[in-house]
């Protein structure tokens, strides 16, 4: 496998983790209570991240090919399953602090 295939996978799994692992919006602001609203507008955004870091690997190697919704649908769905491990660490396996 090519170091960008497998760079952009562990940016991707880590990226879909991110909103579950943290206590803090986008990394930066700090939150009292992060509802699960915030999770997934992050978990947009990360999205939408990656898919740019992915066209620019792309571009880097060979012209960028035109995708048509299968292709959207299908990254949407291995993003979140991506980021599965962090929701169960998130909602299942941590404790809730009272």
């Amino acid at each position: 496998m090519q170091a960008s295939v497998v760079t952009l996978l562990l940016v991707a799994f880590l990226a879909a983790n991110l909103p579950f692992i943290t206590t803090r919006f986008a990394g930066v602001v700090k939150l009292a209570r992060k509802h699960f609203g915030w999770q997934l507008l992050e978990l947009a955004a990360l999205f939408l991240l990656v898919g740019l870091f992915a066209r620019f690997l792309e571009g880097r190697e060979m012209p960028v090919q035109s995708q048509n919704w299968q292709f959207y649908v299908t990254t949407v769905a291995l993003f979140l399953v991506f980021g599965f491990p962090g929701f169960v660490y998130r909602y299942f396996w941590r404790k809730p602090a009272h």
